[in-house]
């Protein structure tokens, strides 16, 4: 039962990534016939490679560090405290997560950019630095702390705590050898997705690092796309690969710490309201933090979007939307790119839930090597390079009986190798919790698996179902490495939009891509706060 379960997740996922990755670098590494294994030695000792490869690293590690510290406090606010507007707050935090790279850049645009609220304001610039991708990341990830520890400590029994305190320890101590020592399989966790992210980096760099840096996302689309130097994002590709690959294998063991070590309690009976001076001053920083690093980006793009040339305000890029560009940047009004996007999220994930559904099904029951290793492989899209697997399903899938490049189905199959891993993450714990003497007593009393599912099963699972598929279709909806390969120039998605409008000067054109990010936000903003209305409890790991 479970190979039959596995087997539709594991042919998407071989056709639709495995196969194109595959073809991408063997058509770099392969002449003749034959592999050339000595480009990966030239590639790798290439002086601009190895400052491309410690940057990717050192910004990784600065910008992992940096969001741990401005997070932690955000999660022990969110799983102690308990005050006014908390869950909308909490989705809140969440929103820029589920945001396309491409518009977190262009929000840090618009606030540190030339021309930008703090140019305007003090003559201060900072994009085209590296503190402008740092803060962005931080932004990006704040919410993967403060969901990741926040809801592990939510659920850590305080009074082991306060035991420590009454047998003599001091409050910082009783905090490090209780508290801290439960936390640090969540910390790990975190900190390694946060570094995953941020490794992996491509939009925001794109947007706001400018020529001068770069990490191994952004040097692989250069070589592909710019420079059509395939050998060199082979070799780029499978070093990113194998990184990429030891950090989900870490994130695996310390995911399975976190499950079997803890005794958890109900996360309802351990938030109480800030009590003294020093609890409410930590509650008002936190959101004094949350205002100024997730709230000010976000306020300035919209800004921006509604200021005019006469330094009024108004719709004039709204509704320069709807008309066709002259200078050839679009084929059709940019406008059709919201409902093109909408389409293509839907699709994605509908593909998302039935692939990420039947591997939360077989993996529901845990088992040995094979299974974790499936487990791993499915996440493997968040790591591995989007821009490799556009460029790879343009090389790949360009023959009968799997020739899609003309398909509009190609940009969902992209997007879905992304939502995916969400919709595992979210169904897995939930599916897992489900009493597996009610499956037994359902197929005793003659219902068939199918019907045992609908009628035992899924009610239980329905909320995590619905919070699946909206985290699915935000992640699909802002999909940018692969779709700037595979979307057609008469279908443009709201990333590729903006990304096109950021590569032309002009204010207009500007103003447009604001406008586009505008809507792309509001879009997941309003998704994120609708799955804070059915969500219930923690489902799911984030």
């Amino acid at each position: 039962m479970r190979l039959a379960l596995m087997a539709v997740p594991a042919a998407f996922f071989a056709l639709f990534f495995g196969y194109p990755v595959a073809a991408i670098v063997g058509r770099g590494l392969r002449e003749g016939g034959r592999w050339q294994l000595g480009r990966a030695g030239e590639v790798l000792s290439d002086p601009d490679v190895l400052h491309v490869l410690w940057f990717t690293v050192w910004q990784a590690a600065a910008s992992t560090g940096l969001t741990l510290l401005v997070a932690l406090p955000g999660a022990y606010v969110f799983a102690r405290f308990d005050f006014p507007g908390k869950q909308l707050l909490r989705a809140l935090v969440t929103v820029p997560f589920v945001l396309p790279t491409v518009v977190v850049g262009s929000a840090f645009l618009a606030l540190l950019g030339r021309g930008g609220a703090l140019d305007e304001a003090f003559g201060l610039r900072l994009d085209t630095s590296v503190w402008a991708i740092l803060l962005a990341h931080v932004f990006f990830n704040y919410a993967v702390v403060v969901r990741t520890v926040g809801g592990l400590w939510s659920q850590l029994d305080p009074r082991q705590e306060e035991a420590a305190r009454v047998l003599g320890a001091s409050r910082f101590a009783a905090w490090r050898k209780v508290t801290l020592r439960a936390l640090a399989p969540s910390l790990a966790a975190a900190a390694l997705m946060v570094f995953l992210f941020t490794f992996t980096s491509f939009g925001v760099v794109q947007v706001l690092g400018g020529p001068r840096y770069a990490t191994l996302e952004v040097e692989i689309y250069r070589q592909t796309a710019g420079l059509l130097d395939l050998p060199t994002a082979a070799v780029l590709t499978l070093l990113q690969f194998a990184a990429v690959a030891v950090l989900l294998a870490v994130h695996a063991w310390s995911v399975r710490r976190r499950e079997s070590a803890l005794g958890l309690v109900d996360a309802r009976h351990t938030a109480r309201r800030p009590e003294g001076a020093g609890q409410w001053a930590l509650l008002w920083s936190v959101l004094a933090v949350i205002a100024v690093l997730l709230v000010t980006p976000l306020a300035v793009l919209v800004e921006r979007s509604l200021r005019t040339s006469d330094g009024g305000y108004g719709l004039a890029f709204y509704r320069a939307l709807n008309t066709l560009d002259e200078n050839g940047t679009f084929l059709v009004p940019p406008a059709e790119a919201i409902g093109n996007s909408l389409a293509y999220a839907a699709a994605a994930t509908l593909i998302a839930l039935l692939v990420g559904g039947l591997a939360a099904a077989a993996l529901t029951r845990r088992a040995g090597r094979l299974v974790r290793g499936f487990d791993a492989l499915l996440m493997l899209p968040l790591g591995t390079s989007a821009v490799t697997v556009g460029f790879g399903f343009l090389i790949a899938l360009d023959e009968p009986p799997l020739d899609l490049r003309s398909s509009w189905i190609l940009v969902p199959l992209a997007q879905a190798l992304v939502g995916v891993p969400f919709v595992l993450r979210t169904m897995l714990p939930v599916l897992r919790a489900v009493d597996v003497r009610l499956r037994e007593a359902a197929a005793v009393l003659g219902a068939s698996p199918l019907r045992a599912w609908r009628t035992v099963e899924l009610p239980l699972v329905r909320r995590a179902l619905l919070v699946a598929s909206g985290f699915a279709f935000a992640v699909s909806l802002g999909e940018f490495g692969a779709t700037i390969f595979i979307a057609r120039p008469d279908s443009p998605t709201l990333p590729v939009a903006v990304s096109r409008f950021l590569g032309r000067a002009g204010e207009l054109n500007y103003g447009q891509a604001m406008a586009l990010s505008t809507i792309l936000m509001l879009v997941c903003a309003v998704t994120l706060l609708a799955l804070e209305r059915v969500r219930a409890g923690r489902a799911g790991e984030f």
